[in-house]
């Protein structure tokens, strides 16, 4: 016989089955040898008073043989003969997810990708850090598995579609995630664990019989009579399909810029920018478990073993602007996330034990396009670049509804973030109280950036709705958080990649744009996700759509 039961623990407790045990026999009013195993359902951690509570969701098995947690895995077709086939442009989250729901309807999956397999990925990644040389089709946003596959791989998202996220994390299971990504409230794989997993669905399609190519760059669509016949790639070749399905993330401005030039409905996106933001990691456990709950030893504040690195999430309005933190990294790194020469990104990611010295977060603020147009007009006047002077002036002379309005503002402010750090990918950063206080800091505390940082005038680099904004969010944050506004914490420039600064449309029953029958844009780069989780939920969406439109059921 199963049961299912709520209870409610101390942290120490939640950590030991026994304590579990007894609990549940208590609230079920039996002995606890008589109770053969639980299975976690649901674990969340409460931290907000002075005593720390896990709460807990369980199924628990009285009497009943138990053999552990049952899930019934999912099953591909194998579709060498396939009548059907999609292209599928782009290899992280919503693409290979797509094509692993065209497997399961028996449709030929095609994916390309710009970049490089996930393992070879990493030889970039290196040299980037070490030598700050970028490859632009090989980085942290681009190449197999996406931009999450190399920051952090979060499967958090605010999506209230239960069962399909219980779908996509057991997905994640099948290919090797360890099981508590199922009941965690915040699940997380970690960057070190993900590419494995990420090969494994890899060779999953290509054992079904599909396609996956990488250094595949897609550079044209061939459109006649609102279709496409095919994509031209940037080696020459020409690929068809019945479907295409555009999945290309937040950072191919390339692909945003020929959907303008081919004159196919693009539109501009308020997105978020700002800052990363790193303490301590003993910091941050002090801030949100308090001294009571951590043990003191020689004057050291020591987390016990049962309770992970603190995180923390924060919200501000500040002169009707919403700062927030974004991507909180526990345990973390910050990372070069640029895909440009001259451009400077950072992001942020942690491992899966979350077990280095530092916490980052993304601190950013809205930005809209009242505010993005006299910056960018002033931008314009004082850049030496021509190019970027050229497209700037042309957007602004179009007004607010621009559709490349909130890239051409995203590109100006990373251009001013690798400026200030002076090349190689150094990032100019100061301590919080310092940029709270228009004071440069003489000096920088140790950082996980790898590259380095340099202290610089950071309302030099961000804008002043930006950065005022900023410094009074952080000055807010400390008071919510005693202890997180010090000068022991760095921030760094410029947190710039949160989401697409484009949305391309899509129709709402079709999914199709709607200039071309058979074009499905997805994910977070067409602007219908925010996260690994809800870009893969949106890659199953649209193959289901094609379905749909191929009359293939299941």
């Amino acid at each position: 016989m199963q049961k299912n039961i709520s209870i409610k623990l101390l942290a120490a407790e939640a950590a030991d089955d026994v304590h579990i045990k007894q609990a549940c026999a208590s609230a079920l009013g039996c002995k606890a040898e008589d109770i053969s195993g639980f299975v976690v359902l649901k674990k969340s951690m409460d931290a907000r008073g002075k005593t720390i509570w896990v709460n807990l969701s369980l199924e628990v098995y009285l009497g009943a043989p138990f053999s552990g947690r049952h899930l019934s895995p999912v099953q591909f077709k194998t579709v060498h003969s396939a009548t059907k086939s999609v292209v599928i442009i782009g290899a992280g989250p919503a693409g290979l997810f797509a094509a692993l729901r065209c497997l399961q309807f028996g449709i030929m999956p095609i994916v390309i990708d710009r970049g490089k397999d996930v393992r070879t990925r990493r030889r970039d990644l290196a040299l980037l850090n070490k030598t700050g040389e970028i490859n632009p089709e090989s980085n942290y946003c681009f190449g197999e598995g996406g931009a999450g596959t190399y920051s952090d791989g979060k499967l958090y998202t605010r999506s209230n579609k239960r069962g399909k996220i219980e779908t996509i994390l057991q997905l994640f299971v099948q290919f090797g995630a360890t099981e508590n990504i199922l009941f965690e409230a915040h699940p997380h794989i970690g960057t070190n664990k993900l590419p494995q997993i990420i090969s494994a669905m890899r060779q999953q399609i290509i054992d079904c019989g599909g396609t996956v190519l990488f250094e595949k760059k897609a550079v044209d669509f061939i459109i006649t009579n609102s279709k496409i016949s095919g994509i031209k790639t940037a080696d020459g070749d020409t690929i068809h399909a019945n479907a295409f399905v555009l999945a290309t993330g937040h950072s191919a401005r390339d692909i945003f810029e020929l959907l303008h030039k081919k004159n196919l409905t693009i539109e501009a996106k308020p997105f978020a920018l700002g800052v990363r933001v790193e303490h301590p990691q003993q910091l941050i456990d002090v801030c949100q478990y308090g001294v009571s709950n951590l043990q003191a030893n020689h004057q050291v504040l020591q987390r016990p073993t049962y309770l992970p690195p603190a995180a923390y999430s924060l919200v501000q309005q500040v002169s009707g602007l919403g700062v927030f933190s974004f991507c909180m990294c526990p345990g973390g790194i910050i990372a070069p996330a640029a895909t440009h020469a001259g451009q400077l990104v950072v992001n942020g990611w942690s491992p899966s034990k979350r077990n280095n010295p530092f916490a980052n977060s993304g601190m950013v603020v809205e930005c809209k396009a009242e505010n993005v147009l006299p910056w960018l007009k002033n931008y314009a006047i004082q850049t030496s670049d021509d190019t970027a002077k050229a497209a700037i002036n042309s957007a602004l002379s179009f007004g607010p509804h621009h559709p490349l309005l909130m890239l051409y503002f995203q590109q100006a402010v990373e251009r001013n973030a690798f400026a200030a750090g002076g090349g190689k990918f150094v990032a100019p950063a100061q301590r919080v109280v310092d940029f709270s206080s228009n004071r440069l800091s003489n000096s920088l505390p140790n950082c996980s950036y790898i590259p380095g940082v340099i202290p610089a005038d950071l309302s030099q680099v961000l804008p002043g709705f930006i950065h005022q904004p900023l410094q009074e969010g952080f000055k807010a944050f400390g008071q919510k958080m005693r202890g997180y506004f010090t000068n022991e914490a760095l921030v760094v420039a410029t947190e710039s990649r949160t989401s697409s600064p484009v949305k391309i449309p899509r129709d709402a029953i079709t999914l199709t744009h709607p200039q071309v029958q058979n074009l499905y844009p997805c994910g977070e780069g067409a602007g219908y996700a925010g996260g690994i989780v809800s870009a893969a939920m949106d890659g199953e969406k649209v193959v289901d759509a094609i379905a749909v439109a191929l009359g293939i059921e299941l």
